[in-house]
């Protein structure tokens, strides 16, 4: 079941066009990494699923239910966490939480179960300070409890590590990954290498428009380039090593770098293996071997250059 569609969906600021005939489907229980540099369309397109922003054409289906711009409904299904949350500072984690309960009908009892599971779950469940003195990171991690309060089908992270140190992202990619067992997850975001770590597909958005999207496995599997890199032990064994790999029938180039080499070839498989024998036949000292993978950096700056 897909728990997110849109459909022709684009939206026009008078003459200026910012999202272009917008399609994607996102399946229950996956999470789905919406891409693109800033100012590329993406707030956008999550305030219009969140019926913030009317559409100027098009439909976007949240549980099979039709958006309505200003007729909230299907944001029952939704739990939202922006790029910056905003709350009332003066009140502590769970007061915070149990006010955001109340607003929402969850019963006393459901609203207490539920505050404590999701502050152990965002590691605040010991914090018993005013919000206005958390750090940021704290804040996101507040948000995610907030946003999954209740119990939401569908969860949108706006940016949600765009302003936080490696530390703190690490701390919401690991609750995110615990969270996408309950809920689907949107998440977007610039920073790729986030998008690597917790997606499942992907979705990049350029000039308004999806110039690439699908799993990410496949995606990496269709620009896949057969190539291996290699580090040897002894700088003096280059020459010699180069000069056989070059007569290897299905080598198309070899790249040098000091004591490093970079082999690309037309099939893994059996250059692979011819690889593995010659340095086993020549006796080369290797301290790295590696099948590259094609990078979602590669693949984005492809798509949007």
């Amino acid at each position: 079941m897909d728990l997110l569609k849109l459909n022709h969906v684009s939206k026009q600021f008078g003459n200026l066009s910012v999202i272009e005939n917008l399609n994607f489907t996102v399946p229950e229980h996956s999470v789905f990494g919406f891409i693109g540099k800033n100012g590329a369309g993406k707030t956008t397109t999550m305030k219009m699923i969140l019926g913030f922003l009317k559409p100027s054409c098009g439909n976007i289906y949240v549980c099979d239910e039709k958006v309505t711009y200003g007729d909230t409904k299907s944001n029952r299904h939704i739990g939202y966490l922006p790029d910056v949350p905003e709350y009332y500072g003066y009140m502590k984690p769970k007061e915070y939480l149990k006010l955001c309960g109340e607003i929402t009908g969850l019963t006393s009892s459901q609203i207490q179960k539920r505050s404590a599971e999701l502050l152990e779950l965002v590691g605040l469940s010991d914090v018993n300070r005013r919000i206005h003195g958390f750090s940021r990171g704290m804040k996101q991690r507040l948000g995610i409890a907030q946003a999954l309060l209740n119990e939401p089908e569908l969860l949108i992270c706006d940016e949600p590590t765009s302003a936080l140190d490696p530390m703190g992202r690490k701390e919401i990619l690991d609750i995110l990954s615990l969270a996408k067992n309950k809920t689907t997850i949107v998440f977007s975001t610039h920073i790729l290498s986030d998008v690597e770590r917790i997606c499942d597909s992907i979705g990049v958005l350029n000039n308004g428009r999806l110039v690439l999207q699908g799993s990410l496995s496949r995606l990496k599997n269709s620009y896949r380039q057969n190539s291996i890199s290699i580090e040897l032990a002894h700088k003096e064994d280059v020459p010699n090593f180069h000069e056989k790999l070059r007569k290897l029938p299905l080598v198309s180039n070899i790249e040098l770098n000091e004591n490093s080499l970079t082999i690309h070839f037309s099939d893994l498989e059996s250059t692979n293996m011819k690889i593995l024998e010659l340095i086993y036949n020549e006796k080369i000292q290797i301290i790295k071997y590696e099948v590259l993978e094609p990078s979602l950096e590669n693949m984005f700056l492809e798509v949007v250059k």
